[in-house]
């Protein structure tokens, strides 16, 4: 029997692998998926995944916004910053303004005050959406573009537009800020770079 188990475990699935690392998602797919929600008027949805590729957020985090964290009285910020539930440490982000005009659309739609979510929960006794119903929506989302939900989770999101900005500038530090990471090491792990190569940028980038 032993025998039999030993040649059943023999490569765990993991590896060679990063545990829970998830893919971003690829430009083509950001695109795809911006236009389906627009065409089918998934206001909410549209914010939801706007904010959530421009802020680069964690989950708890993204869904713990509230209006006055992203808004300059009643217009969507430029840029805003929120402390991060984790870590607490505070983290900036910027807000694009095709994200600026689809939170925007969602706020008067739904009618949305200073001092309310930004996702308020369509389940009675939570005041925002939970992390749980937003990877749900992500993984709708995932299905929709015909790809493997078992590649994507809601850090997906936070992992896009860091591994685009990395791609483009090579700018280890940058990326860094951005995540509101305390190491670069943390950073190197998080986009799944080779360590040697994230070694050789950075010391090129130091001043």
């Amino acid at each position: 029997m032993g025998s039999v188990a030993n040649a059943v475990h023999r490569e765990p699935w993991n590896k060679g692998k990063i545990v829970g690392q998830k893919a971003p998602f690829k430009l083509k797919d950001i695109w795809a998926l911006r236009v389906r929600l627009q065409m089918e008027n998934r206001v909410r949805e549209l914010a939801l995944f706007n904010l959530g590729i421009d802020s680069k957020l964690r989950g708890c985090d993204l869904v713990g916004l509230k209006i006055r964290d992203i808004c300059h009285g009643d217009q969507v910020a430029s840029r805003a910053m929120v402390m991060q539930h984790k870590t607490q440490r505070p983290v900036q982000f910027e807000i694009t303004p095709a994200t600026r005009d689809a939170v925007q659309k969602w706020i008067k739609l739904a009618e949305l005050k200073s001092d309310d979510f930004v996702f308020p929960s369509r389940i009675h006794d939570s005041p925002h959406l939970g992390t749980r119903q937003y990877a749900r929506i992500l993984e709708h989302w995932v299905e929709e573009l015909g790809l493997d939900p078992a590649d994507y989770g809601t850090h997906s999101m936070r992992r896009t537009k860091a591994t685009l900005i990395y791609r483009r500038t090579k700018n280890l530090r940058a990326v860094q800020l951005l995540l509101g990471h305390r190491k670069l090491e943390s950073t190197v792990r998080y986009l799944g770079i080779e360590v040697d190569d994230a070694l050789e940028i950075s010391e090129q980038t130091e001043i």
